[in-house]
């Protein structure tokens, strides 16, 4: 495995990104969901390079998935929040979570509650206009109409 991501972390998030795409994003985005914000928490939760954080903090505030906030005038001083679409993302998150718990989940595994209930999370994704749950129905793929 030629992954960055260790195969044996105990996060399904992680697992699942580990050949899905760009790791190191979604998981500044579960790290945000969890309520870190400044780049010396995401820097040590993660073990990620500077370097790296940095640029990911950049793209993901570029793209408004992030918004950055000063937070000390003296030294300067940013930190990282999500905007709507950062938190709009994270029925995605456990959508992946759930899939990586199911098809990578081997070993002793994070596990994600509900704060108020104390329950754990068991994410469900359905149709809105249906009420199907969604891999349960055969799907079709229209393609737009391309103009030349």
């Amino acid at each position: 495995m030629n992954s960055k991501i260790n195969a044996k972390n105990s996060c399904p998030i992680a697992r699942s990104l580990d050949f899905l795409g760009d790791a190191w994003s979604i998981l500044i985005l579960r790290d945000a969901h969890a309520g870190l914000t400044r780049f010396e928490q995401f820097r040590k939760n993660l073990s990620i390079a500077p370097t790296i954080l940095t640029k990911r903090l950049a793209t993901l505030t570029e793209e408004g998935i992030l918004e950055k906030r000063v937070y000390s005038e003296h030294p300067p001083r940013d930190e990282y929040v999500l905007t709507t679409a950062g938190r709009d993302f994270l029925p995605v998150l456990f959508m992946i979570g759930d899939w990586g718990r199911k098809y990578r989940g081997d070993g002793k595994l994070v596990r994600f509650l509900d704060a108020e209930a104390g329950t754990e999370i068991k994410p469900v994704l359905l149709d809105e206009v249906t009420g199907a749950k969604i891999g349960s129905r055969p799907i079709q793929i229209i393609q737009p109409d391309v103009e030349m």
